[in-house]
């Protein structure tokens, strides 16, 4: 595959490990269920000040975070990156440790892009940090006759390549894809607020809301506090502040048993509206990932370099 082959790649890959990270904006309107009504039968509580609210989230919380897994459907949209297009994935997913297998779906724009080549469907494994993707027969022919490409995303956010995987792949570390922790850090949100009683696809659920700067989420996720050196939170901040994104929103559905039904969080940035919705179900449930063996895997950031250094040799041979 030549250089600009790889770096088309290697956009796609960094947007879908985006989607398993990076926290999305919140919907617009009334779209799934945002806006939603008032669950069916409820007499709607009175609205929680900031205190009760928070007392709601902690228990959240707690039950999040000793539930360990669910099932998890989610729909990312991303200007630029995306050429327009959405995501919709849908699977199972871990978190301490995190782990995912899920499937992925372009729609739209995002599709029409693909081509003849470009799967329908990408299956997606992670595992210690790692993203395994499943391209299928077709991409393997310029894959070196493998069909699974893995990504190592703490080694994306390092490599100081493309913008676009900068940005991207530069808040690796931070974000997260255990709805415990996106509920925590909400928990630190100075303006958290209880919105009222919602239906969330026949569900009755809290809505509750809050926002975070970039520097408050740094602060916040006690993770990326250990990850990321000074240096690397400092070009992490000028990063965000070049792509213009300000800070977070994060909206989450309780349900009656406690656990988060419905999370959106998200971002404004200098190229538009990143969104993500995740709805979550079957707590618990079993979570477990088999990566593919390394012969049938190809080392994405790997193949990057070489075909870059092949690239500087060579001039403009191959571009």
């Amino acid at each position: 595959m030549s250089t600009v082959g790889w770096k088309r790649a290697g956009i796609s890959a960094v947007a879908l490990a985006a989607v398993v990270g990076l926290a999305g904006c919140q919907d617009d309107g009334g779209k799934d269920g945002q806006t939603g009504k008032k669950a069916a039968g409820d007499a709607a509580p009175k609205t929680q000040d900031r205190a009760g609210a928070a007392r709601m989230l902690k228990a959240t919380y707690r039950k999040t975070v000793e539930a360990k897994s669910a099932k998890v459907k989610m729909t990312m949209s991303m200007p630029g990156a995306m050429q327009g297009g959405e995501i919709e994935m849908s699977g199972v997913l871990g978190w301490e440790p995190t782990v995912l297998d899920m499937t992925m779906k372009p729609t739209g724009a995002l599709k029409s892009k693909g081509g003849d080549k470009g799967p329908s469907e990408i299956r997606m494994i992670m595992r210690d940090n790692v993203m395994y993707m499943d391209l299928g027969p077709k991409m393997a022919a310029e894959m070196d006759g493998k069909r699974w490409m893995k990504l190592d995303l703490k080694e994306a956010a390092k490599s100081g390549g493309e913008d676009v995987a900068k940005q991207l792949t530069g808040g690796m570390d931070n974000a997260n894809q255990d709805p415990s922790r996106q509920i925590g850090m909400l928990l630190e949100s100075p303006n958290l607020k209880h919105v009222g009683p919602e239906d969330v696809g026949g569900v009755a659920t809290q809505h509750y809301k809050g926002t975070l700067s970039v520097a408050e989420m740094l602060k916040t996720n006690k993770d990326a506090d250990r990850q990321l050196t000074g240096k690397e939170r400092d070009e992490l901040l000028a990063n965000m502040n070049k792509a213009g994104i300000k800070g977070y929103d994060t909206d989450v559905w309780v349900d009656d048993k406690g656990y988060p039904a419905k999370m959106v969080v998200g971002m404004d940035s200098a190229k538009g509206k990143v969104n993500i919705a995740m709805t979550y179900s079957d707590y618990g449930t079993k979570a477990t990932v088999e990566v593919p063996p390394a012969k049938d895997t190809l080392d994405f950031m790997k193949k990057l370099k070489d075909e870059m250094g092949k690239g500087a040799k060579g001039g403009t041979e191959g571009l």
